[in-house]
């Protein structure tokens, strides 16, 4: 039977859309729904092009997700798939989906993992302590910034010309080429 996944986007949804793009054209699971925590978000229009229904939930929301989890089981959502979702995610919403939230990391963790860990920040992070690699980590959320257990990783070189522009690229090819498939890889071996 196909799974039910909601995605939680914060930004532009570049990632969101590769995950339905993939998920489209799989009989494993369907992406059911976007949610975000920003009104303008890009996530929500890229969506709305693939006629994936949208909400944008205000924080207050997120910090008692009562509304929210209604939601997730109108659309009979069995996984969340964290798409540069820059939130905590609510207690109330781990332990209804344990090990049914997975989260990409644009670094390998345990390193630069942590809260202001994402984006840019992370690139600079990594370019600034010449580290010779870095890459993305897949992996379930627990009640602590990145430190759910790893699903996957992949990595790439960090040479010394790479600027977190550069680097970013590096990293959005690995997100666009691993997440979709990990995501699918965890429903079928569930």
């Amino acid at each position: 039977m196909r799974k039910n996944i909601a995605i939680f986007a914060s930004g532009s949804g570049s990632n969101a859309e590769k995950i339905i793009l993939h998920f489209n054209a799989k009989n494993t699971a369907q992406v059911v729904c976007v949610f975000s925590n920003k009104s303008e978000a890009y996530a929500l229009n890229r969506a709305k092009k693939h006629n994936i229904p949208t909400q944008f939930f205000p924080f207050k929301e997120w910090r008692t997700p009562t509304n929210i989890i209604q939601k997730l089981k109108d659309f009979n959502v069995d996984y969340i798939v964290l798409a540069g979702f820059l939130l905590k995610v609510p207690q109330a919403l781990i332990h209804l989906y344990p090990n049914r939230i997975i989260n990409i990391h644009p670094a390998l963790l345990p390193k630069y993992g942590g809260k202001g860990m994402y984006g840019e920040n992370v690139h600079k992070a990594v370019i600034e302590a010449k580290e010779k690699e870095s890459g993305i980590t897949i992996h379930f959320i627990d009640e602590d910034y990145d430190k759910g257990t790893t699903i996957f990783q992949a990595k790439c070189k960090v040479l010394p010309t790479d600027t977190p522009e550069s680097l970013a690229e590096k990293i959005h090819k690995l997100e666009h080429q691993y997440y979709p498939k990990t995501i699918e890889e965890v429903i079928i071996s569930e």
